[in-house]
């Protein structure tokens, strides 16, 4: 695939990428608004690897090109990285809900974040975090144990979603949050949802508008800073430090320039941190779960797998390592599932792309949950089939057919992070339960991340 950023020729037509029409006046707007993986990946199927989408009148248009071969992903997150920020509409609605974290930030504030933040999640800091988790996950088993007897079903999305909240507060804030759980619930799927739909919608209402719509987003947004501020507050004035993240955050100082982190700025990234990695990890595992509940013969290996190598001793690094097939689990799942469904870039610069041209401030996007399932790439794509992710074949494959977590320089510095309490606590469920559920296609949430629609029920029976 050929990819050239520079501006195209002088005489040179440039060439823009096919795209869907859509219906008179706002084109395919209105279809990626109600369903964007399914309007995507349909258009990468009669399209091809590069996408235009564009409608609305006037001032209102809007447009975006979609790449979907993993060369081109490569190129736009990793590469030809400097050929991109976080500019469009999409991270303008997600800075505003969560404010100018590692996430949002871009240019020199994001470099300075990253210098002061990146010690803070390297593989010694993070096997801190495993007695913790472990902690945690034994405590989900109690749970279930007690609904298993009963003969009833649990709801795998509000159980997923009640432990990684856990796990990412305690990480977070060296404190149980389960006092945060009630002012997340609804507020963070709902402000998740208004930030995406508003990002595509080319006749949004302006923020400052006094509407209805956007006093009930202020009051919900203001609700969890302030849960938020207020445990910063208190670990600002411990008089000694923890080895919580916020207590590490306020402890960092910039390598080159000796200076830390204001109150807001420690409030942003533990903002991203609490919001973003517990909803991505709870995603994973609740699909991972899910996706065992009707594979008995995978659910077995897993169960295998955790007798044999956890044992009942206490898990450690090493051992959750040595946990293979569980991670090739999780890892399908995440490639049916991926919690970033959709990842959005602004081009700085032209550039060519197998024959057409993708403009200078142009909204660029590259999507797992369309490239996961790339013919080209996966066979039976829409198949749960662990085997996918035997070391032989990720080592044959397209190192961007697969990218749940991003990649390049912003790739999702929290992967490792998550990898390792999904596996850890897919291991320990497995362990303990069979698991049954519904082979059945399940609705779901597109908001900022990728979560399901609605109860995730299951039936456990204890070991």
């Amino acid at each position: 695939m050929a990819i050239e950023s520079q501006v195209p020729a002088t005489g040179k037509v440039a060439i823009l990428p096919p795209g869907p029409k859509g219906l008179p006046v706002v084109g395919p707007l209105l279809e990626l608004k109600n369903d964007i993986l399914g309007t995507g990946y349909r258009a990468m199927l009669e399209f091809g690897d590069v996408v235009r989408f564009a409608g609305g009148p006037g001032k209102f248009h809007r447009e975006a090109v979609a790449v979907y071969h993993p060369d081109a992903v490569q190129y736009v997150l990793a590469s030809g990285a400097d050929n991109y920020w976080k500019g469009d509409d999409a991270y303008y609605e997600v800075r505003v809900l969560l404010g100018d974290g590692l996430l949002t930030s871009n240019g020199d504030v994001w470099k300075r974040q990253k210098r002061m933040i990146q010690p803070l999640f390297t593989h010694k800091t993070i096997a801190n975090y495993v007695p913790m988790i472990a902690d945690e996950g034994e405590q989900l088993v109690a749970r279930f144990a007690g609904a298993s007897a009963g003969g009833g079903t649990i709801d795998l999305g509000t159980e997923m979603t009640r432990l990684t909240l856990r796990v990412v507060g305690r990480a977070v804030f060296g404190a149980e949050v389960d006092h945060m759980i009630p002012v997340f619930k609804d507020r963070v799927p709902y402000l998740s949802k208004r930030a995406f739909k508003r990002s595509i919608n080319p006749f949004k209402v302006p923020l400052e508008w006094p509407t209805v719509a956007n006093k009930v987003a202020k009051a919900r947004q203001e609700a969890i800073y302030g849960v938020v501020d207020d445990l910063v507050a208190k670990l600002r004035a411990r008089p000694t430090g923890g080895v919580d993240l916020v207590s590490l955050l306020l402890a960092a100082r910039d390598p080159e320039t000796g200076e830390g982190l204001s109150d807001s700025e420690v409030r942003d990234q533990a903002l991203v941190f609490l919001l973003a990695g517990h909803e991505t990890t709870a995603t994973s595992l609740t699909f991972a779960l899910h996706l065992l509940g009707f594979h008995p013969e995978i659910l077995q290996r897993v169960h295998d797998e955790a007798v044999d190598v956890l044992g009942d001793s206490e898990p450690t690094m090493e051992t959750i390592m040595g946990l293979a097939y569980t991670t090739q689990v999780v890892k399908e799942a995440m490639r049916l599932y991926p919690a970033a469904h959709t990842i959005p870039r602004v081009s700085i610069n032209p550039f060519e792309y197998n024959g057409y041209t993708i403009p200078a401030g142009e909204n660029t996007v590259v999507s797992p949950w369309s490239t996961h399932r790339h013919p080209k790439f996966w066979d039976d794509p829409w198949s749960f089939d662990p085997e996918r992710f035997t070391p032989d074949k990720e080592k044959a494959r397209h190192r961007y057919a697969y990218f749940p977590f991003g990649g390049g320089p912003r790739a999702c510095i929290g992967q490792y992070f998550s990898m390792l309490e999904s596996v850890l606590v897919t291991a320990m469920v497995a362990r303990s339960f069979t698991i049954k559920t519904e082979d059945r296609k399940v609705p779901l949430f597109t908001g900022i991340t990728l979560r399901p629609e609605g109860r995730m029920p299951a039936q456990l029976a204890r070991r």
